[in-house]
C-alpha cells in the first residue's frame, strides 16, 4: 500500500496499530483529570492529561466553561502532546473550569472513531455538564438495552455514555444528585469526574478500584487519576477520594458525601504493578517503593544462580532493582529501550512485522554475551513477546536465561477497565508453571507468589482469602462485582473451592 493511501486510511478510521511489544501487554484503558479555579483551566488539563498519557495513548479529549462562551470541547487522536500543545487549538478551549480523559479502546471493540472519544457532553434542563470515566460497567449492555427501548438514542459505543442517559432520566433536580442516581443503577469500577458551569465532582465506587485524587493548585483545585498529574502543574495533593465518596468542588470549597451502601475496599492491585507511573503515591505508599519490594519478595521466592539482573524496559526496572538488592546479583541494562518507537508504524510491512520486538528493544551484546541472565517483568500474559525477548539474549551469547515475573500468573480477564484478552489467550489459563517455561524455552520461570506480592504493597500478612485487600481477580479468578454482561454471554466464573 503507498503512503498516501495509508495516510488516508489512518484519517479514515484513525485507530492505533499497536506495536507488537504492547499487543502483549495489559493496558489500563483511561486516565482522568479536571481543574476548577485557574485561569485558562483547559491549560492545566492538557498538561495533566500529558502526565496520565501512559493510562490511554489512543485519543484525549477536553471540555471546558467560560462564563461568556459558555461549553467548548476539543476531541482527538493521538498523543496529547500532538493535539493540545498549539495555541489554535486551546484558544478554543477558554474558561476557569475544565475536565479531561486519555483513553485506549476496549478489548474487542470495532476500531474506534471520534464519537467514542471522552468526555461525553449532555444538556439538561438545568444547564450542561460533561463527564469522564475511568472503569468499565460490567452492566451496560443491559442498560443500554433498556434505555434505549426508552427512547434514548446513543451517539457512541461506550459504556461510560449510559451515565449520561441515566442522568437524563433521572428525577432529580441538581447535575450532582442525577450523577449519583445515575450511578446507583450502575455496576462495576467508576472513577469519574463531571463538570458544571461552575461545579467540578468527583465520585468514585464504592469499592474504590480504579483511582482517583485531590488536589490544589493555587486559588484552584484538582482531581486527577493519579498524583503524578498533580506533580507536573505543581499541585499540592490533599488526599485520595475514598471508596464511594462523592466530592462536590464549588468556589464554596469542597463538599464530600457518601451516597453507597458502605463495602471493604477493593483497589485494583496491578496499579501498583504496572498501570501507576513509578512516580506516583497509592495509599500513601510509593508506586516504585512497591515495585522495587516486589522484586525483594521474587528474589526471596525464587531465588537462582546467575550472573546479571536484566529488567525488561522499562516497567520491570524497579522489581529488576529490588531483586539485585535482595539476591547481591548484579544490576544491568541488558536491554535498550528505543524511546522515540511510538505505538505506530509509517508503513506496517510483513517485513517491519517479522522484526517484531526489535523496533522497540535491543540487546547489550558485549553485556550480555556468555552470562546467566535474569529477565524481570512485570506480567506474562500472550507469551509471545516473553519469548521474543528470549530469543534476542539468546542470540546475543547469553549462556542461559531465567524468567522471574513480578505478578502472579494472569490467567482471567479483568472486566473493570482493564484492556485483557479472552482467557483462553491468557497464558496462564490453559498452562501450569512448568509448561509455560517450556512454551517459553528458558531454563525457569517464577512468579511471585499472591501472598508475595500482597506483601509487597505493604500487607505484612500477605492475602486475606476470607476478605482480599484488594481486587485481584485477574490472579485469583474471584471477581468482588459479578461481571453481569459477561456471565449473559456464558462467561463461566471460577468454581468454588
Amino acid at each position: 500500500m503507498k503512503k498516501a493511501a495509508i495516510a488516508a486510511s489512518l484519517e479514515d478510521a484513525p485507530r492505533f496499530l499497536a506495536h507488537p511489544f504492547d499487543d502483549d501487554k495489559l493496558k489500563e484503558e483511561c486516565g482522568i483529570f479536571g481543574v476548577l479555579g485557574v485561569a485558562d483551566a483547559s491549560n492545566f488539563v492538557a498538561l495533566g492529561l500529558h502526565a496520565l498519557q501512559h493510562r490511554g495513548q489512543e485519543a484525549g479529549g477536553i471540555v471546558c466553561h467560560h462564563p461568556e462562551h459558555g461549553f467548548n470541547s476539543a476531541r482527538r487522536f493521538g498523543y496529547v502532546r500532538d493535539n493540545f500543545t498549539s495555541q489554535d487549538i486551546m484558544q478554543t478551549l477558554p474558561g476557569p473550569i475544565a475536565i479531561g480523559h486519555v483513553r485506549y479502546s476496549t478489548a474487542g471493540k470495532k476500531a474506534a472513531v471520534i464519537r467514542d472519544v471522552q468526555p461525553f457532553f449532555g444538556e439538561f434542563s438545568m444547564g450542561g455538564a460533561a463527564i469522564a470515566h475511568n472503569g468499565n460497567i460490567t452492566n451496560a449492555e443491559a442498560l443500554r438495552k433498556e434505555l434505549i427501548e426508552r427512547g434514548s438514542i446513543f451517539q457512541s459505543s461506550s459504556d461510560s455514555e449510559c451515565i449520561i442517559h441515566l442522568m437524563a432520566r433521572s428525577l432529580q433536580k441538581g447535575i450532582a444528585d442525577r450523577l449519583e442516581d445515575a450511578l446507583r443503577r450502575v455496576e462495576g469500577a467508576f472513577s469519574v469526574i463531571a463538570m458544571t458551569r461552575s461545579k467540578l465532582i468527583g465520585v468514585r465506587d464504592p469499592l474504590g478500584v480504579r483511582p482517583l485524587v485531590l488536589g490544589k493548585v493555587a486559588d484552584g483545585w484538582v482531581l486527577s487519576s493519579e498524583t503524578c498529574a498533580l506533580d507536573i502543574i505543581g499541585a499540592e495533593f490533599v488526599r485520595e477520594i475514598q471508596p464511594g465518596e462523592m466530592v462536590v468542588i464549588s468556589d464554596k470549597g469542597v463538599e464530600s458525601s457518601f451516597p453507597f451502601r458502605p463495602q471493604p475496599s477493593k483497589f485494583c492491585i496491578f496499579e501498583h504493578v504496572y498501570f501507576s507511573r513509578p512516580d506516583s503515591i497509592i495509599g500513601g505508599r510509593s508506586v516504585y517503593e512497591s515495585r522495587r519490594q516486589i522484586g525483594v519478595e521474587l528474589a526471596r521466592e525464587a531465588p537462582v544462580d546467575a550472573d546479571l539482573v536484566c529488567p525488561v524496559p522499562d516497567s520491570g526496572t524497579p522489581a529488576a532493582i529490588g531483586f539485585s538488592q535482595e539476591s547481591g546479583i548484579p544490576f544491568a541494562l541488558g536491554i535498550t529501550r528505543n524511546q522515540y518507537m511510538g505505538r505506530t508504524f509509517i508503513e506496517p510491512t510483513e517485513q517491519i512485522r517479522n522484526m517484531g520486538v526489535r523496533l522497540k528493544l535491543n540487546v547489550n551484546r558485549a553485556l550480555i554475551r556468555g552470562k546467566r541472565v535474569i529477565l524481570v517483568d512485570d506480567s506474562v500474559v500472550r507469551g509471545t513477546t516473553s519469548r521474543k525477548i528470549k530469543e534476542m539474549i539468546l542470540d546475543a551469547g547469553a549462556a542461559e536465561v531465567h524468567f522471574r515475573i513480578a505478578s502472579p500468573p494472569t490467567a482471567w480477564p479483568c472486566f473493570y477497565g482493564v484492556d485483557t484478552p479472552q482467557r483462553e489467550k491468557l497464558l496462564a489459563a490453559t498452562m501450569s508453571e512448568d509448561e509455560m517455561r517450556d512454551y517459553l524455552q528458558v531454563d525457569s520461570l517464577k512468579f511471585i507468589s499472591l501472598d508475595g506480592l500482597y506483601r509487597a504493597v505493604g500487607e505484612a500478612t500477605g492475602r486475606s482469602n476470607s476478605c482480599p485487600q484488594y481486587c485481584d481477580a485477574c490472579f485469583s479468578g474471584e471477581y468482588p462485582v459479578a461481571p453481569s454482561d459477561m456471565i449473559e454471554k456464558g462467561f463461566q466464573l471460577k468454581a468454588a473451592e
